[in-house]
């Protein structure tokens, strides 16, 4: 697209508060965020707000997308990418680094770069690293552009599933058996890793989960039944990051719970249960988003097993900082204790995605959770808080 063709937002007083969506990104989650945009697009209400698409390409490249969300859907078993949206294939569009400057800007080769307009919030809907994990955040935060959910902090520690754990059970909350293998471990001492992942198998018992200690949606998660399958899970693993997690698999049920700021503070929604997939050895990416599992909510749970999910959730939320939501996933165990697993600070938001069901099944319809989360970001104080 021309850039003399681009859009133009008024600086007038009177003008709709300006959100761009900005999704895609360089992780291996890309196509789930394109997935996940195209459904907030088609949720925010245009008479309320004004909507710029921005999406990062794998290779880091912001361009201006498309505003259909028809074609950022799953099609024949497949997501899209950035690359397939954007409207030129060399453009680029910069945010402001001035705080007192919102000025979006879009230049191409050989062209004047174009001013967009003032950008009011950022919704980002990035998952894994260089999104979901506090480098969008910091950027944000230095150009001071309010934005959707967690900041710095909070969005680090929920994207780093090592000190995630130690978060969490330093605010008492229980957290399954792990081991943490940093890269410079498995180069040196690979013998040693390996003999220590055998005997914290003896003490837990196969199966085991490796993944990767900063990535999600399961991508490059492998279940283990024995030692022969050890090498080729961490190689898995290790190609979505050079840190992983070995976790002793835990007996029970998956249950997860949404936590969504409100005025007064943080509240959970109804739970919800993710049932063993048929098709699949656990509830891995395909079956999450191609084959679409379908989940179990409100979970049916006893009165005091929800409440106490609930509250389990909500101080997931606060042991972590968080802000606007996150989703919290558990198991209960076959003794009737909840463990914590992981939360997401930016989970799935598709509107077959367990976070809008549970917050559905709440009384918070797909649309108004968007703009409550849109509006608490543009309430909320930028700067330290």
């Amino acid at each position: 697209m021309s850039s003399e063709n681009l859009p133009r937002i008024s600086g007038q007083p009177s003008r709709k508060p300006r959100v761009a969506v900005v999704f895609g990104g360089r992780s291996s989650e890309h196509g789930i965020s394109v997935v996940t945009a195209g459904a907030v697009l088609r949720a925010i209400d245009r008479t309320k707000y004004e909507v710029l698409p921005i999406g990062i390409t794998q290779d880091g490249r912001w361009a201006l997308t498309t505003d259909d969300p028809e074609r950022m859907a799953i099609a024949d078993r497949r997501t899209p990418s950035v690359d397939e949206l954007a409207e030129s294939s060399d453009g680029a569009v910069v945010l402001p680094v001035d705080p007192a400057d919102r000025e979006v800007v879009y230049s191409e080769p050989g062209a004047v770069p174009k001013a967009l307009g003032e950008v009011d919030i950022v919704f980002p809907l990035l998952h894994g690293p260089y999104g979901e994990d506090g480098t969008l955040q910091g950027l944000l935060e230095l150009s001071g552009v309010p934005y959707v959910g967690s900041g710095v902090l909070a969005s680090a520690v929920g994207q780093d599933k090592e000190y995630m754990k130690r978060v969490f059970t330093s605010f008492g909350l229980d957290v399954g058996p792990y081991l943490v293998i940093r890269p410079r471990e498995w180069q040196r001492e690979e013998s040693a890793v390996r003999k220590r992942i055998v005997d914290f198998a003896g003490e837990h018992g196969w199966s085991l989960f490796v993944k990767p200690a900063r990535a999600g949606s399961s991508i490059g998660i492998t279940k283990v039944d024995d030692l022969s399958g050890l090498d080729e899970a961490i190689a898995e693993a290790q190609r979505h990051d050079p840190k992983i997690l070995v976790e002793a698999a835990l007996r029970g049920r998956e249950i997860e719970c949404g936590v969504l700021e409100f005025e007064d503070g943080p509240r959970a929604s109804v739970p919800a249960e993710i049932p063993p997939p048929q098709a699949h050895a656990y509830y891995d990416f395909e079956a999450k988003y191609i084959d679409s599992t379908p989940g179990l909510v409100p979970a049916p749970l006893t009165a005091e097993e929800t409440a106490d999910v609930q509250r389990l959730a909500v101080a997931a939320f606060e042991a972590a900082s968080c802000e606007g939501l996150v989703r919290a996933d558990f198991f209960l165990t076959e003794s009737g204790t909840f463990v914590i697993n992981e939360i997401n600070t930016m989970p799935g938001f598709t509107p077959i995605s367990m976070y809008p069901q549970m917050w559905q099944a709440s009384g918070v319809s797909y649309g108004e959770l968007v703009d409550r989360l849109i509006q608490a970001a543009l309430n909320r104080p930028t700067g330290l808080r």
